[in-house]
């Protein structure tokens, strides 16, 4: 399937068919850059909630989970405004300025004397970060298919491919360097340097604007998705009995309006799953950096600091130890491992053996690996409550099956949104599948929350949910979600009849 373009340029009709068209380049470059200021400021803000500024576990956990729920909610805005007003690309540029000025605003609140000017300025910088990061985050995923001409949709999967290895080498870079920032230089330094990171972002895609292919917005022409889904909701009564739910806007808009919100709507039900995903995959910034935080850091032997050429680079990097923080550099490590070797061995042995790989299989194999991981966090943290002093290290075996997990549901789940989506509102899937985000995150926020303790009547005090059980309930409802999702795959329909999302023949 290839990607239209009102307005074809020059680079469209001379790029190969084989090759990636060269504004890519200006893409991932800005994704690696602006990925690394949003993960090393985030890789620092649940201890910096939680010691920094005194509120507690319970407290940071749940602000980062509604910081993450504003970020992943925004996106709605970010694809109305691109899809309906602006262009991907303007969008992208004027959002990101908002972005920089949060990261300025974070740098300055380590500078005041109050804690409660501090908290001020954390919720004014965490608010505007989620107003430019969410407003981007569906125009660039997006942006990235609109640049492949007709020919070319056989490399959208390497495509997604590149542009998700690219956020994960931009955040595997600031898991390891923004700790040690903090640590060396303090706070302000270490939300300062993501922000400068987002500047270069922002002037990195501004220097391929005149390569871009641009597809123009919609304008305020009636039609849009929410416009068609609010006239199918009032006008309920209007139906014909046994129709379907958006007959009554068939009277009103074209064929094509009323197919793209039904195909949209198909796409909307598969994603409906997708939040108890992220509910747990977004724990690896908040609990799993509390449970790392009470294990012993690994230190560095000197003749390791000391080897040639390696030992250097991991002193200035990372300093001698990895702690709790820096820990989670291991899950985008591994996503630059895995994703090269699931697209270019794991999938297409899998597909010669007979075994189709399709995307919602890939879905649902991901929801099952990022269960097990949370049984697997759940039986460390049952040794480490038990008094054992367990090296940060052993994180690194639920990381591997929760990353996997994630290669197979994230990046997946890219690339279905992109195929999938009628090509008037690609930006508006994008924004869906982002709001599956918001709302696993919104929902785990709750839990801490209400995740308070109780003094019982002998005066002891208990915290409801919490440590290994709370890790088994989190693996319990993905299982029983997974299987849900088996069934929803079983019966999706593609929009390609003759091919399935992974390219292979239909049987």
């Amino acid at each position: 399937m290839g990607v239209s373009s009102a307005h074809p340029t020059a680079a469209t009709s001379s790029a190969s068919s084989d090759s990636f068209p060269p504004q890519i380049k200006y893409i991932i470059s800005n994704e690696a850059c602006e990925r690394f200021s949003f993960y090393g400021m985030r890789s620092i803000l649940t201890l910096y909630i939680a010691k920094h500024l005194g509120q507690g576990s319970s407290k940071a956990s749940e602000v980062v989970h509604l910081f993450v729920f504003g970020v992943y909610f925004m996106p709605l805005f970010g694809a109305w405004l691109s899809d309906r007003v602006l262009g991907r690309y303007k969008t992208i540029l004027f959002i990101s300025l908002f972005y920089c000025l949060g990261h300025g605003v974070l740098a300055l609140a380590d500078l005041v004397q109050t804690q409660e000017n501090k908290l001020w300025l954390l919720y004014a910088g965490l608010a505007l970060i989620s107003f430019g990061g969410g407003g981007i985050k569906p125009c660039v995923s997006a942006f990235v298919g609109d640049q492949f001409h007709a020919g070319q949709g056989h490399l959208l999967q390497r495509a997604y491919g590149l542009f998700y290895w690219s956020i994960n080498f931009g955040s595997f870079f600031s898991f390891l360097v923004i700790p040690r920032v903090a640590k060396d230089y303090g706070y302000g330094w270490a939300f300062g340097v993501p922000g400068i990171f987002m500047a270069l972002a922002t002037l990195l895609f501004w220097m391929g604007r005149k390569h871009y292919i641009h597809v123009p917005p919609a304008g305020p022409k009636g039609g849009s998705f929410w416009e068609m889904l609010w006239y199918a909701l009032t006008h309920s009564a209007g139906r014909r009995q046994g129709s379907g739910f958006w007959s009554a806007c068939e009277n009103r808009y074209s064929f094509e309006q009323v197919h793209a919100a039904k195909a949209a709507t198909k796409v909307a039900g598969v994603f409906a799953l997708i939040p108890f995903f992220w509910a747990l995959w977004d724990q690896n910034s908040t609990t799993w950096v509390l449970q790392g935080d009470k294990m012993t850091p690994y230190i560095f032997s000197e003749g390791t600091l000391h080897f040639p050429i390696v030992g250097p680079i991991l002193r200035f990097i990372i300093g001698d130890r990895i702690g709790a923080e820096q820990m989670q550099s291991m899950n985008a490590l591994l996503v630059m491992l895995m994703v090269p070797i699931f697209t270019y061995v794991l999938f297409p042995v899998t597909e010669k053996s007979g075994l189709r790989v399709t995307t919602l299989r890939r879905m649902g194999a991901g929801l099952f690996m990022t269960a097990i991981s949370f049984l697997m966090v759940s039986v460390i943290d049952q040794r480490v409550a038990g008094g054992e002093k367990l090296s940060v290290l052993w994180q690194t075996v639920p990381y591997i099956v929760l990353t996997a997990g994630e290669v197979l549901v994230s990046n997946t789940g890219l690339e279905f949104a992109f195929r999938e989506a009628p090509a008037t509102m690609r930006s508006t899937m994008m924004s869906f599948w982002l709001l599956t985000t918001a709302l696993g995150n919104l929902a785990i926020a709750k839990v801490f929350g209400l995740n308070v303790k109780e003094r019982l009547a002998d005066g002891t005090e208990v915290l409801h949910v919490s440590g290994p059980a709370f890790f088994n309930l989190c693996a319990a409802m993905l299982c029983v979600v997974a299987i849900g999702f088996v069934f929803v795959a079983l019966r999706y329909q593609y929009r390609d009849a003759s091919k399935n999302a992974s390219g292979s023949p239909a049987h």
